[in-house]
């Protein structure tokens, strides 16, 4: 499983996401990787194997996500980053359905 967490601060709010995916994904079984895109630009950048052997891709962002076309014919789900903070299981769950349970 991946994700792209960007706020349009790129501050506190991504990275809240990105821990707060990695820890929901984690207690699901699932491993996962979160690029973020913040004020230090991209962090954690998925590579293009991991995106090909990606099934869904979870967007938690509020910004337009640079390299987008990366992604291009995967399976998404995108939430503003709040979401993503708030009710991190169900945007995993979002991604099981849409992934047919990774």
């Amino acid at each position: 499983m991946i994700g792209v967490c960007a706020c349009p601060t790129g501050i506190a709010h991504t990275y809240m996401a990105q821990a707060a995916l990695e820890k929901a994904a984690r207690a699901k079984g699932h491993e996962i990787k979160v690029e973020t895109q913040g004020a230090m630009g991209i962090e954690n950048e998925l590579s293009a194997g991991e995106i090909a052997d990606a099934r869904v891709v979870i967007f938690a962002v509020g910004v337009n996500v640079e390299g987008e076309e990366r992604f291009d014919g995967k399976q998404k789900v995108t939430v503003e980053v709040g979401k993503a903070i708030e009710n991190p299981m169900d945007i995993i769950q979002k991604a099981e359905m849409k992934g047919m349970g990774l």
